[in-house]
């Protein structure tokens, strides 16, 4: 595990810090993401932090105030599959710095790849992310013809 301190906010970050579900509900929920998240299924939510190999987190004293939970190989994608950062602390660099840790714990080539919420879509470009045109979801087997 890795930490490193910011001034701003005095926002620490860690890197592999084990979460508890109940602090990564928490977080969702002060988030517009909280929405999109099964945070009523403890299962669920156990198995999306037990499953994810990448887990940045941003502290304000004992507060979780933001996650950037990742499922990758390092070396040629990583699937960033939450950004939360609690709307109280928001447009104060956290997000950002969320990410820039997740590319740097990457090989440099390691696409970092996300699927946006809604409300995100104009944040991503101000950060140097480049749409994707031809992402695909599919969510239901049955689906499959």
């Amino acid at each position: 595990m890795s930490v490193e301190q910011s001034t701003e906010l005095a926002i620490t970050y860690k890197v592999n810090q084990a979460i508890t579900a109940a602090q990564f509900i928490e977080l969702l929920s002060k988030t517009t993401l909280g929405a999109r998240r099964p945070i009523d299924n403890l299962e669920t939510v156990n198995a999306m932090l037990e499953n994810s190999n990448l887990l940045i987190t941003a502290w304000q004293g004992e507060a979780l105030v933001g996650v950037s939970r990742s499922v990758t190989d390092f070396a040629f994608c990583c699937y960033l599959s939450d950004l939360a950062v609690d709307e109280s602390v928001q447009a104060s660099g956290i997000g950002k710095t969320l990410v820039r840790m997740t590319k740097e714990a990457l090989q440099p080539k390691c696409s970092l790849i996300l699927l946006s919420a809604p409300q995100a879509v104009d944040y991503y470009p101000k950060i140097g992310f480049t749409q994707h045109n031809s992402a695909w979801v599919l969510t239901d087997i049955q689906s499959l013809k």
